[in-house]
């Protein structure tokens, strides 16, 4: 069962858009790539391809690392770690990719080759700096 993530942690996630680290494996070895996201009802959705999508359908389990700067500065930063689901409903993935380029401020039909991804959270660390 999905842990429930701190309430501060989830302003930090549907705030500013952010760039995420989404780290995925094959074959016990890291792959650590930036993803735009959004969180939304305790899962993190993002749309991508290539060997992230690869590595996901091998092995679902993931951590997505955010982190907020101020000049330079740490202000904050979370961990999430769950098990991603690829998304196989065509207007559910169309949607996801849409909310997340409006979020990022792409035009909407950019990035449509890629696939949509729901990570339903397990753990989460959330930290800040002061």
């Amino acid at each position: 069962m999905p842990n429930t993530i701190p309430e501060d942690a989830v302003e930090a996630l549907t705030g500013d858009a952010r760039v995420g680290h989404l780290a995925t494996s094959h074959e016990d070895r890291p792959h650590v790539a930036p993803v735009w996201y959004d969180y939304r009802d305790g899962a993190v959705e993002l749309v991508t391809t290539g060997k992230k999508l690869e590595n996901i359908r091998r092995n679902p389990r993931v951590a997505l690392s955010v982190q907020d700067t101020d000049d330079g500065d740490p202000k904050w930063g979370l961990t999430l770690r769950g098990t991603a689901t690829v998304v196989e409903d065509d207007a559910e993935g169309r949607e996801i990719l849409r909310r997340i380029n409006r979020r990022y401020g792409a035009d909407e039909g950019d990035w449509a080759e890629n696939t949509a991804v729901r990570i339903e959270v397990g753990s989460t660390n959330y930290w800040t700096y002061d």
